[in-house]
């Protein structure tokens, strides 16, 4: 992994992801909710065959902006690039496209590097 790598996925919208059904507003459009999720899920995606043997990310930080509406069966694409990275600390900036390529949504977002075991340990 490295400064400036990018990855990207598409997903298409479902019902599941609309504000009505997560309980983040009245309207059946995506939800800021799930477009964060999938956020994280594309920087997570990116560096999980990177880390090592035991290692995952957890998300620490993520400042998001949701600027445009998508209906159900839109397809979203998610970019992450990578914009830093100090010792376990990974940063990333993450935008949503919708098809015709416009912003529906940005973020700053932070993961850092972490031994599973040793992680779920310290909950218990």
């Amino acid at each position: 992994m490295q400064v400036g790598q990018t990855f990207s996925q598409t997903i298409s919208v479902r019902e599941q992801d609309t504000a009505v059904a997560l309980g983040s507003g009245g309207l059946p459009v995506f939800g800021t909710p799930a477009m964060i999720a999938y956020m994280e899920n594309t920087a997570l995606k990116m560096v999980a065959d990177a880390l090592p043997e035991g290692s995952q990310t957890v998300g620490t930080e993520i400042n998001a902006k949701h600027t445009k509406a998508a209906l159900v069966g839109a397809r979203i694409t998610f970019t992450a690039t990578i914009t830093e990275i100090d010792g376990r600390r990974i940063a990333y900036s993450i935008e949503a496209k919708n098809e015709q390529g416009e912003l529906i949504g940005s973020a700053d977002h932070q993961r850092f590097v972490v031994d599973a075991e040793r992680f779920m340990s310290k909950l218990k």
